[in-house]
């Protein structure tokens, strides 16, 4: 692993977190740099990014004020998502991982090449949702 691509990770979360890059920005940028895919992980508050030859390392990320709920709400998690696909008013990346951890979300891993996300819960609930297009 480099610090070079380190660096590259560390932009787009900060990207996201200060909502500077949108999802599909931090996705094709990592792409573009090698990388597998990533987890973020609401009750560590730490986002991992995976190479394809199974290196990983963690950043620290924003925990937010919201604990994660014991209980997975599906519906919940959904209207997050459509609102942060829709870039809808007042959207911001923090905000969404507020609703979604009020809404029992415990994180979500983004693959890159299954071009998906899997939001899961404490209870083991899980909700996936394909890249569109």
């Amino acid at each position: 692993m480099t610090e070079h691509l380190r660096e590259i990770a560390r932009d787009c979360l900060m990207g996201a977190e200060t909502n500077r890059l949108n999802f599909p920005e931090i996705v094709g940028t990592l792409i573009d740099a090698g990388f597998d895919g990533y987890l973020v992980d609401y009750r560590r508050s730490a986002a991992t990014y995976y190479l394809p030859d199974g290196t990983a390392f963690d950043l620290p990320s924003h925990s937010g004020t919201v604990p994660v709920a014991p209980a997975f709400d599906a519906t919940a998690v959904r209207a997050a998502i459509a609102e942060a696909q829709a870039n809808a008013p007042g959207y911001t990346y923090l905000g969404f991982g507020e609703k979604v951890r009020a809404a029992g979300c415990a994180g979500y891993l983004v693959s890159f090449s299954g071009r998906r996300v899997l939001y899961f819960g404490r209870d083991g609930e899980t909700h996936i949702e394909h890249f569109p297009g």
